[in-house]
């Protein structure tokens, strides 16, 4: 099971073939994204040019994906991983971290382009299955 980083889910809606090509290659219903990556999305929608075209856009791609919402077992392992973070002086972005305790709670790989960026969170499974 994979959770779309936002990133991926930006690089799918514009096309880029190896996102596209890796997204359409799971397995129906093994594709989940944060409601936190929904919402930095909906931001891109209602900062496009197009809103409209984007919107649309966007509703196709979620119609195909279940949207995960964050629950206080979520909001525990956020803290956690934030309080160690902090510890060790290696912060990430709250969303990021949301994201990322989304995943872990599920037991879900992330799928990113910012593989460096999550690797300091301990536990989290990054990319596609080998």
């Amino acid at each position: 099971m994979g959770l779309v980083d936002t990133d991926w889910a930006i690089d799918y809606l514009a096309g880029n073939e190896h996102v596209v090509s890796a997204l359409q290659g799971l397995p129906p219903g093994s594709l989940f994204i944060s409601v936190i990556s929904l919402a930095e999305l909906y931001e891109g929608v209602f900062g496009s040019r197009s809103p409209s075209t984007a919107l649309k856009g966007l509703a196709d791609f979620v119609s195909g994906i279940t949207v995960l919402d964050v629950s206080e077992d979520i909001a525990r392992l956020f803290g956690e991983q934030r309080a160690r973070l902090r510890r060790e002086g290696q912060l990430l972005d709250n969303f990021d971290l949301l994201i990322a305790a989304t995943c872990l709670h599920h037991d879900f790989r992330l799928l990113t382009n910012n593989i460096r960026h999550f690797q300091r969170v301990e536990g989290l499974q990054l990319g596609l299955p080998a």
